[in-house]
């Protein structure tokens, strides 16, 4: 049975630590909040009475509930104040060598039984522990921003943390109304290890021109369904801790090379540019930490410089649902639509063409060559496929001008995104035709370059290879990453959830893709996805199955 946990210390109050004390007070534990000086100190109460006062003004605290959670707390400056507390919880500096040195003090200083606990995000928990005498009680509570707020809890254990430790703070994340996914000690655990990894690659995105700021951030809202997009995302967390965390990830995780910092992030953070909290990052902001983002130099995805043609008829061919909603669609924003499954002569007259073919290489290079023989000059051709480059579709016909990629995330209305891909040989008119078209449409169209995954499956996909990796390794179980990764980013699904959902054949497919153009070895399939494919299952059983 846990022992229940009655005084916690926490040491350090930045925006992390006071939220952490905010959570343990709320729940009616006795907090000794902790800083180094009398001015630290005064911050970090600061940063208490300011987010317990937020929290009354929204509704969400009573008046006489936050006096009491305030009354739970001890404010100190010094660690003689934890010597007879239960457990130690810190939030100081990202930094082995000072959590390390900390962790000796706390060593020293606590009673026997206490706990010691890491709010590390990244750092080798084994190694903090090695600074104490007692690291079969050390582990790691990590906390997410904002700790009030954010759910999940990641515990974190070493090979020698005793078992009744983990079950302690187990019991304790429970008591908090936390949901508590434990995990042992490796480079990023689970959040992190997926999230940093995908926004690195975001970063590197835009780093190569390969679209631009607003497109990226705008595909994987709308897209790929996610509540942030991954630019405005780096700026919250802040780009030195995001730097820090793949720093430590690409030293401590076999030194994958999607762990490695892109360029840009070093020179950003060398520049002081850090995100919200400097007041510039990716995005430029009101004030330093203000969430209001105001125009800066940096600009956006440039129009295409050519004219838009006009289009009154568009030409459909495909078979199946994706083709009837694509006819669907054109048809309600008041298009006349052809839509054709082998008579092409029938698009003679139109002026745009959309395929929605089921992605057979040989099959649609040779719709191509046979539409650029029947369309009248001028004509746009756009595939809908992700499978084959676009570049291979324009050059199999004599007008490889007119030719781009018209990549509709989903018919649905609430998958509002259009991913306009352009080739080294599309011209500026062709583009411009495409986004009066996807504006008419009323959707939000992004303007990439020709690559395998254009923007959110080249970013989504790994991301969910990842996931599947983690799994493969039995570092942990697909509901706990799924709750990690709603919980403590607040996805809308997990990544096996949404596997599923896309079809374990589909994603494969497009992973194949991406490891053929790229040979990066971190973006081959994972062999449990490629296993599951083979036996015609999914991570989960499904009713029906």
């Amino acid at each position: 049975m846990a022992r229940e946990i009655h005084t916690v210390g926490v040491v350090g109050l930045g925006t992390m630590g006071a939220g952490i004390v905010e959570v343990f007070a709320r729940n009616g534990v006795d907090v000794v909040a902790v800083e180094i000086t009398d001015a630290a100190l005064d911050r970090g109460r600061d940063n208490l009475t300011g987010s317990t006062d937020r929290a009354v003004a929204r509704g969400k605290l009573a008046p006489a509930d936050r006096d009491a959670l305030l009354s739970r707390v001890t404010f100190a400056v010094g660690l003689d104040a934890l010597r007879e507390v239960d457990l130690v919880v810190e939030a100081v500096p990202e930094r082995l060598d000072i959590k390390r040195r900390l962790f000796a003090d706390l060593d020293r200083t606590c009673k026997p039984a206490t706990i010691l606990a890491t709010n590390t995000s990244s750092l080798s928990v084994t190694e903090i522990a090695a600074a104490t005498g007692r690291p079969e009680q050390v582990v790691g509570v990590h906390f997410f921003n904002p700790a009030p707020v954010m759910r999940l809890v990641e515990v974190i254990r070493t090979v020698v943390t005793a078992p009744e430790v983990v079950a302690d703070v187990e019991a304790l994340c429970a008591r908090l109304g936390k949901t508590g996914v434990t995990v042992d000690d490796r480079a990023g655990f689970i959040v992190n290890a997926l999230l940093l990894t995908y926004l690195n690659q975001a970063a590197g995105m835009l780093e190569s021109g390969h679209v631009g700021r607003e497109d990226l951030d705008t595909a994987m809202r709308l897209g790929g369904g996610l509540p942030m997009g991954p630019l405005a995302l780096l700026d919250l967390i802040g780009l030195d801790t995001a730097y820090e965390i793949l720093e430590t990830m690409y030293r401590r995780g076999g030194r994958d090379r999607r762990h490695a910092p892109v360029p840009l992030l070093r020179q950003m953070v060398t520049a002081g540019w850090l995100g919200r909290k400097s007041g510039r990052g990716f995005y430029s902001y009101e004030k330093p930490g203000s969430a209001v983002v105001v125009p800066d130099g940096w600009a956006p995805s440039p129009a295409p410089a050519g004219a838009a043609a006009q289009v009154a008829t568009v030409g459909v061919v495909g078979s199946g649902e994706p083709a009837e909603r694509l006819a669907e669609l054109f048809t309600g924003a008041g298009y006349d639509v052809v839509a054709v499954t082998g008579e092409l002569d029938r698009l003679a007259g139109a002026d745009l063409v959309v395929t929605a073919g089921p992605g057979d290489p040989d099959a649609d290079r040779a719709l191509f060559t046979a539409l650029d023989g029947i369309c009248k000059p001028g004509a746009v051709l756009a595939a809908s496929t992700t499978r084959l480059p676009v570049i291979d579709l324009a050059m199999a016909t004599g007008r490889p001008a007119d030719v781009l990629g018209l990549h509709f995330l989903d018919p649905a209305p609430d998958r509002a995104l259009v991913e306009i891909v352009h080739t080294v040989r599309t011209a500026p008119t062709t583009t411009a035709t495409a986004r009066a078209v996807c504006e008419r449409l009323g959707r939000a169209a992004v303007v990439c370059a020709d690559r395998a995954g254009y923007v959110v499956d080249a970013l989504l996909l790994p991301y969910l290879n990842d996931a599947v990796r983690m799994l493969e390794a039995s570092y942990s179980t697909a509901d706990d990453i799924d709750h990690a990764m709603r919980l403590g980013c607040g996805y809308p699904v997990g990544p096996f959830e949404l596997l599923d959902r896309i079809g374990l054949d589909v994603a494969l497919a497009t992973l194949r893709d991406l490891y053929r153009q790229s040979r990066e070895p971190g973006l081959a399939p994972a062999p449990l996805l490629e296993q599951l494919v083979t036996a015609g299952r999914g991570f989960r059983v499904h009713p029906g199955d």
